[in-house]
C-alpha cells in the first residue's frame, strides 16, 4: 500500500489547541496548551494512498494490519545534549546498522492509545487520558534505562500525526485511530551498558474490534508453565520482552481453543495476575470487585484505573487484592461469582466466559457478557467518543 504525508502551506505545521473537555454535552471552553518547545519538520509525501482506496479499506480496517500515510521521528543523541531533529514524514521502512543496541539489548518501549471521531457527528476528534500514557511511556523508559521523553514532546508527537492522518479515523462502530509511540536505542556498539542514541517513533493504525468474536465472552487459557514477570523484572513496564515471553503460552492457549492466556505469579504460581495484554476484574453478586494489586509484576493499566473510577461510581466496593486461580474457580462454581472482564486499550472491557486449564474448564455466570460488564463498557466507550458526560475530565478535544 502506499504510503502519504501531509501537504501543507508554510512553515512550522500548527494543529491548533489540546483542550481537556470536562462536560461532553456542553464542552469547556479551550485551555491553554504549551506547546513543546520543538519544530517538528514536515516532510511531503509523494503517493499518498487515494481517498478511495483508503474510504474501502477503512469500511472493514481490522485490527493491526492497516497503517495511515504519515510518521514521526524524533532522535537522540547524548553527545548533542538530548533530543533533537523532530520530523513527521511519509510512513516507511526504518533503516538500522546491524550492530544496533535494540537487536542485541532490547532497550525498547511502547505505548498504546486511541484517537476517536467524537460527539454527535463525529467531525470532532477526541484522545482519552493522553497525558497517562506519556507518564507511563517515562517510567518504562525508566526502568530500561532510556531516556525521558519531555511530555509536551510526546503530545505535541501525538497531535502532529493525527492532524495529517485525520482522514484516517474510521467511522465505523467501534472504530478508532490507534495509535502506537514506541522508543529503541539506536546506537551502533557491542556491549552491555545503556545505548547514548535512540529514536522516538510514532506510527497510526485504523482499528475496529479487537477480538474476532466481537463482545461475545472469550475463553482464556491458564498458564501453568510460563509465567509473564517475575517480582523485580519488568513487569510493570510497557516493554517488548513482557510480550515476546507471553508468545508460547499464547499458541499453546489457541491450540486448546482459547482466545487469550492468563498467568499466575512466578513466586506460588497460585495468584491471578493478567492477561498477555490485559488486566482482569473479578465481580461478585454483593456488589463487590476484585483487581489483582501493582505489585510491580503487572502494567498499571489506564483503562485498569478508569474502571476502578467508573465501578466506584456506581456504588461497587472495589478491593485491590490477591486473587487466586483456586478461589476463582470456587466463587464461579458456586455462583458467587457472577462476571469476569478484562480491560486494556486494545480490547476496551471485554467479558471473560470461560476458562480452561489442563485441569478442566470452568464457566463464569452465564458464560456471556454480563450486566456490569456491559454498562461499564458502554458507559466508558460514551466518554471517550462523547456520548456520555466526562465528569473526570479525562477527555482531550483536538482541534
Amino acid at each position: 500500500m502506499r504510503k502519504a504525508i501531509l501537504r501543507r502551506a508554510g512553515s512550522p505545521f500548527s494543529f491548533g489547541g489540546l483542550r481537556q473537555n470536562t462536560d461532553s454535552i456542553l464542552p469547556s471552553a479551550p485551555t491553554r496548551f504549551t506547546r513543546a518547545g520543538m519544530d517538528f519538520e514536515h516532510i511531503t509525501h509523494p503517493a499518498p494512498v487515494p481517498s478511495d482506496e483508503r474510504d474501502a479499506a477503512l469500511a472493514d480496517p481490522g485490527f493491526g494490519t492497516l497503517f495511515t500515510d504519515h510518521m514521526v521521528t524524533i532522535e537522540y543523541d547524548e553527545a548533542k545534549g538530548g533530543w533533537y531533529s523532530a520530523t513527521i514524514g511519509p510512513r516507511g521502512p526504518i533503516t538500522l546498522d546491524p550492530a544496533a543496541s535494540v537487536l542485541h539489548y532490547a532497550q525498547e518501549i511502547f505505548e498504546g492509545m486511541k484517537a476517536y471521531r467524537y460527539g454527535e457527528t463525529g467531525e470532532e476528534l477526541a484522545l482519552f487520558r493522553p497525558e497517562q500514557n506519556a507518564r507511563r511511556f517515562n517510567k518504562s523508559a525508566e526502568r530500561m534505562a532510556m531516556p525521558s521523553l519531555p511530555e509536551k514532546l510526546f503530545l505535541e508527537s501525538i497531535r502532529q500525526l493525527v492532524a495529517a492522518d485525520r482522514a484516517w479515523v474510521p467511522s465505523i462502530p467501534g472504530g478508532a485511530l490507534y495509535l502506537r509511540p514506541f522508543m529503541f536505542a539506536s546506537e551502533a556498539f557491542l556491549g552491555v551498558r545503556p545505548a547514548k542514541q535512540y529514536k522516538y517513533m510514532l506510527i497510526a493504525s485504523p482499528v475496529g474490534g479487537y477480538f474476532k468474536s466481537g463482545h461475545e465472552a472469550v475463553k482464556i487459557w491458564v498458564s501453568q508453565d510460563y509465567v509473564r514477570a517475575a517480582p523485580g523484572g519488568t513487569g510493570a513496564a510497557k516493554t517488548g520482552g513482557n510480550y515476546a515471553a507471553s508468545l508460547v503460552p499464547q499458541a499453546q492457549g489457541i491450540a486448546h481453543g482459547c482466545d487469550q492466556v492468563v498467568f499466575l505469579d512466578a513466586v506460588e504460581r497460585k495468584w491471578v495476575e493478567e492477561l498477555g495484554g490485559m488486566n482482569l476484574f473479578f465481580v461478585y453478586d454483593d456488589g463487590t470487585v476484585i483487581t489483582p494489586p501493582l505489585t510491580g509484576t503487572i502494567l498499571p493499566g489506564i483503562t485498569r484505573d478508569s474502571l476502578i473510577a467508573l465501578l466506584r461510581e456506581e456504588g461497587l466496593t472495589v478491593r485491590e487484592e490477591l486473587y487466586s486461580l483456586d478461589q476463582w474457580r470456587e466463587d464461579a462454581t458456586n455462583g458467587t461469582l457472577v462476571e469476569t472482564m478484562a480491560c486494556g486499550t486494545a480490547a476496551v472491557v471485554t467479558p471473560v466466559g470461560t476458562v480452561a486449564s489442563p485441569d478442566g474448564e470452568f464457566t463464569i455466570g452465564s458464560g456471556g457478557i454480563g450486566q456490569i460488564t456491559s454498562k461499564l463498557r458502554e458507559k466508558l466507550v460514551g466518554i471517550q467518543t462523547g456520548k456520555v458526560a466526562d465528569t473526570h475530565g479525562w477527555v482531550m478535544m483536538l482541534d
